[in-house]
């Protein structure tokens, strides 16, 4: 049924896809993430299907582990400088940077931020991280990567002291004034060089599972993106969480909770499991010899081996030695783990292959089935996919999605063309914009300049 709600939808940006073999398939580029016209043309594509937002992720240490699973995120365009070409190409579509307070300062951050709030005419957004890739710390003169306590208590007086800053910038009815922020962290006199941005307050975007990531969510973010939850119950959980702590600081009504979600859509149910198989063949599998963990702690990607042996040991019975494309006997998967049990209905859901039916489980899907920690993946038709969205939308689980796109840029257009027109036909998404900045598309007003700093006078011990 139509709703007067409406979805919002993000464009996850990797520019050789999400799918950890996306950057093999036939029609992605292996060399996207320094083909700013590609860059520029997938911006675009998002725009013309009405997105709220393409999103930049950042990451401040290298991870050759990620080479044939990730690569574009080994080595890609420093995002505020991509995100000013982002903007300069289209005129609505909101453009989000993540910095990182952990290794940067907050005048340059309100700086940066101010500057592409006023580049793109009010379109900007900041995804505040605190990291958790130990290696960041060795390339910014440190010797360890602090604890999540301190880097916590470091970003929230940073962004008290980035929003001061934005407020301190000359508007129509003034001109700049002092900060004198003097705080546990940080020492800043202010005013910004920067005219207040034309949002007022940049776009917050946070994410996060942690008690103190949870918290700064509810009392600070617009957009929350929600961490991966195994159960539709738990997606439930966390959403009403947020929105309850949000409902302290008298503001659930100003966040939005977007899950990230991989959309693996075709015209037909069978030609999206067949592209969902092709995905998965071109999947770089790992020596036998080599049992284990892939990714650092903190890394980005798939973290557990591809290859029998990991899946031998996750599903609890003996897979190696096996052809991949053979089915798997019943007997053997009547005999797998809890863990496995739950990875098995996993894997029908996605593949409509069953443990006993016409089209059985082979060792291959075995081999496939890691979940991904960053996004919830579906594949189907395109009335399939808007089910899905319907239902996590109107059961209380999202406000709308951050889509991971597979690859780049076929599953952009895949979504765009198949799956956005069903969900305007349905009510639940709009078909034009209605305003022009990042804010209006979210339904959030722009704050008023509060009448003095309020960290000037702050201390945060």
């Amino acid at each position: 049924m139509p709703t007067e709600r409406q979805l919002h939808l993000g464009l996850m940006f990797w520019a050789t896809g999400t799918h950890a073999a996306g950057w093999r398939h036939p029609d992605a580029r292996a060399d996207a993430a320094y083909d700013i016209d590609l860059i520029q043309e997938v911006t675009a594509e998002a725009e013309r299907a009405k997105f709220d937002f393409v999103f930049l992720g950042d990451r401040l240490a290298s991870d050759p582990s990620l080479q044939y699973s990730n690569p574009a995120q080994i080595s890609r365009l420093e995002p505020f400088a991509t995100a000013t070409a982002m903007a300069a190409a289209t005129t609505r579509i909101g453009v989000v940077v993540t910095a990182n307070p952990t290794y940067s300062d907050p005048y340059s951050i309100a700086r940066l931020l101010a500057s592409l709030d006023h580049v793109s005419a009010g379109r900007a957004a900041w995804n505040l991280v605190t990291g958790a890739d130990t290696a960041a710390a060795f390339n910014f003169g440190r010797e360890e990567h602090w604890d999540t306590a301190k880097r916590y208590a470091w970003a929230q007086e940073c962004l008290q002291v980035v929003r001061d800053l934005w407020d301190s910038g000359a508007d129509a009815g003034s001109g700049p004034r002092p900060l004198g922020h003097r705080g546990t962290y940080f020492s800043v006199d202010g005013p910004l060089d920067v005219a207040r941005p034309p949002q007022g307050q940049v776009v917050l975007f946070n994410a996060g599972t942690s008690d103190q990531s949870r918290e700064l969510s509810a009392r600070e973010a617009d957009i929350v993106f929600a961490g991966m939850q195994p159960t539709f119950a738990l997606r439930q959980a966390y959403y009403a969480d947020i929105k309850e702590r949000a409902d302290r600081y008298d503001r659930a009504d100003q966040v939005t909770i977007l899950p990230g979600l991989t959309p693996i859509v075709a015209p037909t149910t069978e030609e999206a499991v067949e592209l969902y198989d092709l995905l998965n063949s071109l999947l770089v599998l790992d020596p036998e010899e080599e049992p284990g963990e892939l990714v650092r702690k903190g890394g980005i990607g798939e973290g557990h081996r591809r290859n029998l042996s990991s899946a031998s040991r996750v599903f609890g019975v003996e897979l190696r030695g096996n052809d991949l494309a053979a089915e798997v006997p019943a007997e053997t998967l009547a005999a797998v783990s809890e863990e496995g049990a739950l990875r098995l209905a996993e894997i029908t859901r996605l593949t409509r292959r069953t443990v006993d039916g016409p089209r059985r489980i082979t060792y291959g899907d075995l081999v496939h089935a890691a979940p991904s920690e960053l996004s919830h993946t579906v594949v189907g038709n395109p009335e399939e996919v808007a089910d899905m969205i319907q239902e996590w939308f109107e059961g209380g689980a999202a406000d709308g999605f951050n889509i991971y796109p597979a690859y780049v840029p076929g599953s952009v257009t895949a979504f765009t063309e198949l799956v956005v027109p069903v969900l305007q036909r349905r009510g639940l998404y709009r078909k034009d914009y209605t305003g022009s900045t990042l804010r209006e598309h979210l339904g959030l007003p722009v704050p008023p300049r509060r009448p003095s700093p309020t960290s000037a006078v702050r201390s945060t011990d």
